[in-house]
């Protein structure tokens, strides 16, 4: 008897499956034996850094690192395996076969790209984490240390401090942040305007390049070690260690925080802030960070600046040069806490300094949220004007928020073309623009307005290009395509990351990875 249509469709279909399940079996199948014949160290099974989608702990270590929840939705493009390797040759071999089966390759430390491109992908791809990659290694007599890509920057703290309590390590205040992408994006935190940024303090790096050798500054030559000294390591290769110099530290530093809504005057003190905040010694941070509170009450809801404070000394010292810069603030000496460099490092991370600094190597993520940011940076102060419309806007989400940076210091000393990242002389402050929310329905509504407010800032901070900070990654300013992207097409977000820096990190790029083969949405492009 003849078969039906419908049959015949249903059989030929359960063929196509059958044929495609047993084509990716083999396919995987030879890539872990690429990585097995590739990998030179074989201490380790190979089930033991590489996760392949059917493995149990693939979710778990896919999630473990994933900040932002905009990119943990069932529509997200995984990678084909996840790698972690335990020493350099697992690297050598992940990029050796990646290449061979026309992979991409995403590269992550700690997970906190804003955007998700350390760990998402529209290409089939492979995730190499470098999780197990952590070691740290402090030479307190030669003020050095390396520190490996995937430990975070808390570890990176918790070990200088362990070794001694007058040496510290200028980057970013959040302990979960891993080291590779904080380093090779810039690196700002409390004690920048002192000593400058993470990038600037870095002497040799060890990076797996394209063609899976293992480079040190001397091989890498100075072209390279410019460019991934702030230039975005991933367009490169895979940093796997970066030897930096530590900081001296006072034995005792001060932290203060003052607060003031707008209705008890914080708007006239932002306007003071703006004027003197880049001008104060460079051993004096005080950053401003706006929040709406009361926003249970719609009739009292405002906006409320703090002004956070550390010192690089004593409070006896720190009161008269506040009372002389800033007396509109108020501070007195009860207003200020002396306390060691490292409780600092868990005082701006949140914690209470009354806690063990264990505390710091604590991998997880304090809070997890869907989350979009921004940045710009300010060349002149902005009007009181300028600044009442804002304070409308922010009321519009009451979970937005700003952190405004103080520059000046050491960062004006700096030439722009010292390292890729550009942002030195000339900025008075950053500005990072932040909203959270709870259910990933409400995400295009606070995406909209996040752009609104962003386009209103527009008329008030930098122009041509209008700047922006690589380590705050932002994919409204433009993306590459399908890894085919002209220097002219990149240069519409390059500019504003890298300014006059980004021609010289594109011929890096050409002449390092010509085939273009570290890439992502916003990695360096490659001269056509």
């Amino acid at each position: 008897m003849a078969m039906s249509i419908s049959v015949i469709l249903s059989l030929l279909l359960t063929l196509l499956v059958s044929f495609s399940s047993v084509t990716s079996d083999s396919v995987d199948d030879s890539f872990l034996q690429c990585i097995s014949s590739h990998s030179q160290n074989h201490s380790k099974p190979i089930s033991e850094f590489v996760l392949a989608k059917n493995t149990s702990a693939y979710s778990s270590v896919f999630q473990s690192s994933v900040r932002n929840l905009r990119f943990l939705n069932t529509s997200t493009t995984k990678p084909e395996f996840i790698i972690t390797p335990f020493n350099e040759s697992h690297i050598q071999a992940a990029i050796v076969c990646a290449k061979a089966y026309d992979m991409q390759i995403r590269i992550r430390s700690g997970g906190h790209d804003y955007e998700g491109l350390s760990y998402v992908s529209e290409e089939k791809f492979v995730l190499i984490d470098l999780v197990n990659l952590r070691s740290i290694s402090i030479d307190i007599e030669k003020e050095s240390a390396w520190v490996e890509s995937g430990a975070t920057l808390g570890e990176f703290y918790y070990k200088i401090a362990e070794k001694s309590n007058v040496y510290g390590f200028p980057a970013g205040s959040c302990p979960t942040v891993g080291v590779g992408g904080h380093i090779s994006g810039g690196g700002f935190g409390t004690i920048f305007r002192k000593y400058g940024l993470a990038a600037d303090t870095v002497i040799d790096a060890k990076i797996v390049d394209v063609n899976g050798r293992i480079l040190d500054r001397k091989s890498m030559g100075e072209d390279l070690f410019w460019a991934i000294r702030g230039g975005g390591g991933a367009s490169f290769g895979v940093i796997f260690s970066w030897k930096v110099r530590l900081v001296q530290i006072p034995p005792s530093v001060t932290v203060f925080k003052v607060a003031k809504t707008l209705e008890q005057g914080a708007s006239k003190l932002l306007q003071k802030w703006q004027r003197i905040g880049d001008k104060l010694p460079e051993d004096l941070f005080l950053h401003a960070a706006t929040e709406v509170v009361n926003a249970s009450s719609n009739n009292n809801k405002t906006i409320r600046v703090s002004f956070d404070s550390l010192y690089l000394g004593e409070a006896g010292k720190l009161v008269p040069v506040m009372q002389d810069n800033f007396p509109e603030l108020g501070l007195k000496l009860e207003n200020c806490t002396e306390m060691s460099w490292i409780q600092s490092v868990l005082y701006f991370a949140g914690f209470s300094t009354s806690e063990s600094s264990e505390l710091l190597l604590n991998r997880t993520a304090q809070s997890k949220g869907f989350f979009k940011a921004k940045s710009d940076y300010v060349k002149e102060p902005i009007s009181e004007t300028g600044f009442e419309g804002l304070y409308k806007k922010l009321l519009e989400a009451e979970t937005s928020g700003l952190i405004l940076t103080p520059y000046g210091g050491k960062m004006s000393q700096i030439q722009d073309s010292e390292t890729p990242f550009p942002h030195r002389r000339g900025n008075i402050y950053k500005i990072q623009y932040m909203v959270t929310w709870d259910k990933e329905e409400e995400t295009e509504q606070h995406l909209r307005w996040m752009r609104s407010l962003y386009s209103y800032m527009a008329p008030y901070v930098s122009k041509s290009p209008r700047a922006a900070y690589l380590n705050y990654r932002d994919l409204d300013l433009g993306r590459n395509k399908n890894g085919n992207t002209s220097f002219a097409q990149a240069s519409v977000w390059g500019l504003k990351y890298f300014k006059n820096n980004f021609k010289r990190l594109v011929k890096v790029k050409t002449e390092t990875d010509p085939s273009n083969f570290f890439r992502n949405e916003q990695s360096i492009p490659v001269f056509s």
